[in-house]
């Protein structure tokens, strides 16, 4: 079964997560595309294409976003209660990719409206099995909605 390359926007402050997200998506070959931005203000400039995101080959709209919870500038929080509130944006599916394991976190990840939530494994083997899990829920189960400029 053919899947549609689909971009992957990451928004994580740490470096060292950033990069073992991106080794564990690259190795279970899961999109063509991952897109990275540090804090949950700069989530939104890519989103409403605002500033460096402007240009749309700058920020395609992405057809899933693993969110981190806690980010300086905006959190987490912050930016899916604006995407989730938002006609324009609710229709892209999130994903918190955190280290929390709170139970207030992942209740109130829920009810702003978050798809799911996944607590980060500490080891770079059990991050790549999450992401394989993940990938093959979204990417060959899930069927998403299209991609709208």
């Amino acid at each position: 079964m053919d899947r549609q390359p689909i971009v992957i926007l990451l928004a994580e402050d740490d470096p060292d997560d950033r990069m073992l997200t991106i080794r564990a998506l690259k190795k279970n070959r899961l999109a063509n595309s991952i897109h990275c931005v540090e804090n949950g203000e700069e989530l939104m400039d890519y989103l409403y294409r605002r500033g460096k995101y402007a240009a749309a080959e700058n920020a395609p709209r992405p057809g899933l976003i693993l969110l981190d919870l806690n980010m300086p500038r905006k959190d987490g929080r912050e930016a899916l209660q604006e995407i989730k509130s938002d006609p324009s944006l609710r229709s892209i599916p999130v994903v918190v990719l955190t280290t929390s394991e709170a139970e207030q976190d992942i209740m109130e990840s829920y009810s702003l409206g978050v798809n799911a939530f996944v607590t980060k494994p500490v080891t770079f083997d059990g991050l790549a099995k999450a992401i394989d899990a993940l990938g093959s829920f979204w990417f060959e189960i899930v069927k998403l909605p299209p991609e709208q400029a």
